[in-house]
């Protein structure tokens, strides 16, 4: 199943100017972590959360992992400070997400850190940018929107997929620092195990439902779409708080009546009025589907799993599961 809508901005948005990296570590059971290369581990510098939770979850103990993308910060929107610049180039190592992040792209390329991993080469990208669901009338809009399409970076929402990248993460960071390659590797195989279990759960989850069809803010989640058998439709796309048009207003009003759709889904970084504007003059409710790009007090759960967790059960009630 496709999505109808491009999935990232083609420029960076609004620096924020960051001061300081996150300080975010693993289970080392301090408040704080300690700024990348200046302590006796092994340094890791994640782009922003599904890689900081790779990294820590394989990394455990003998890691200190920092995120270039602060709690709460909407990761498309990120610049990156000169502090976050020389924190980077003293790290071991510096796990990011091409083409998510274009600031951090830049950043890894001109960096000197040794081990560079990039997460979307450890498993397939896919372009969602054509529609696999259009009705009557819709062909135009269809074909006018296939030619802004891009490979989608959305991976870590499957976690079919989110199991292949933390598996050529562990490789990596056992090549890196062999030493400790025996610990990486357990720690990896747990965490696919984990991540196999939670895909049996969605599958189960969502074999039987009243509808397939799923409204959202933000094009996130097209890799869960298409592992479940289901179909993601985007209000706007391009950007996760822009106002969508009068015409694609119309145009999901009807869609919703024809596939039985009752819920819009915003998320916990961007603003609801998007999903509530659609929401209010079709007659639908509204509830979070939370795209994982940072934990906050808002997020239902702390860490990956649990947010994953509430997304199911949100999609559940959504869809009418039996």
């Amino acid at each position: 199943m496709n999505a109808r809508r491009r999935l990232i901005p083609t420029a960076v948005v609004t620096a924020l100017g960051l001061a300081a990296l996150s300080a975010c570590s693993s289970d080392s059971g301090s408040d704080t972590a300690s700024a990348a290369g200046s302590t006796d581990k092994f340094d890791v510098v994640a782009s922003f959360y599904p890689m900081q939770f790779l990294a820590e979850q394989i990394g455990g103990d003998h890691v200190n992992v920092t995120t270039l993308t602060e709690p709460g910060q909407e990761p498309h929107d990120l610049e990156i400070s000169a502090k976050q610049t020389a924190a980077l180039q003293e790290s071991d190592a510096v796990l990011y997400l091409k083409s998510l992040q274009p600031a951090v792209d830049e950043a890894v390329g001109q960096s000197e850190v040794k081990t560079k991993i990039d997460a979307a080469t450890l498993t397939k990208l896919e372009d969602h940018g054509e529609t696999g669901h259009a009705h009557e009338g819709e062909e135009e809009h269809a074909e006018e929107e296939a030619s802004e399409s891009t490979l989608d970076p959305h991976v870590w929402l499957d976690p079919v997929k989110y199991a292949e990248v933390a598996e050529g993460v562990g490789t990596a960071l056992a090549k890196a620092d062999p030493d400790n390659a025996a610990d990486y590797r357990k720690n990896t195989v747990d965490l696919v195990a984990k991540l196999n279990t939670l895909n049996t759960d969605f599958e189960t989850g969502l074999k039987n439902t009243d509808t397939k069809v799923f409204f959202t803010n933000h094009a996130a989640f097209s890799y869960l779409a298409e592992r479940y058998g289901l179909t993601m439709e985007a209000i706007s796309g391009l950007e996760p708080d822009s106002e969508p048009s009068a015409a694609r207003i119309k145009e999901l009003q009807t869609e919703a009546k024809a596939d039985g759709v009752t819920t819009v889904f915003y998320e916990t970084l961007v603003s609801d009025k998007t999903a509530k504007t659609l929401a209010d003059d079709a007659g639908l409710k509204t509830d979070v589907l939370d795209p994982i790009e940072g934990i906050t007090d808002k997020s239902k759960g702390d860490d990956y799993f649990a947010v994953m967790q509430a997304n199911l059960t949100a999609l559940e009630k959504a869809l009418g599961a039996k």
